[in-house]
């Protein structure tokens, strides 16, 4: 995806990019401090904070909010869904069709002009499961 026009990419952005875009486990803002601290050691975590909610804003990353849990943050921008694990927290993209008529369906519903949606999956992960067998 191109940088937005308006933003100006820093250096500390495109690292904070860069390194996001390479995780496949949709990490907290204070993971990506942790991580981060190696590359850039003087980052602080208000920084980071802001660079990721700067990147989302933007489109370029996906932040994940869900009621109760710490935001998540995912370097694929494209357009997917998510499965949680209830136990663990766990959270993975997940790749299915879902009606192409849903937007409008929910418009219809509601009065709402909806532009977007989000949808994750809740369940528990193979891990947890082994975990309650044993």
């Amino acid at each position: 995806m191109d940088t937005p026009v308006n933003l100006r990419m820093t250096k500390q952005r495109q690292v904070i990019l860069d390194e996001l875009r390479k995780m496949h486990t949709h990490p907290t803002a204070d993971e990506m401090y942790r991580l981060l601290r190696k590359r850039l050691p003087k980052i602080s975590l208000g920084t980071v904070y802001r660079n990721l909610e700067v990147l989302s804003d933007c489109g370029l990353i996906q932040k994940i909010e869900v009621a109760g849990t710490q935001k998540r943050f995912d370097g694929n921008a494209s357009h997917h869904h998510h499965v949680r694990c209830a136990q663990c927290s766990r959270l993975e993209d997940v790749y299915v069709d879902v009606d192409a008529e849903m937007d409008q369906k929910v418009s219809r519903l509601t009065e709402f002009d909806v532009s977007m949606h989000r949808m994750e999956f809740v369940g528990v992960c193979p891990s947890c499961k082994v975990a309650a067998n044993a």
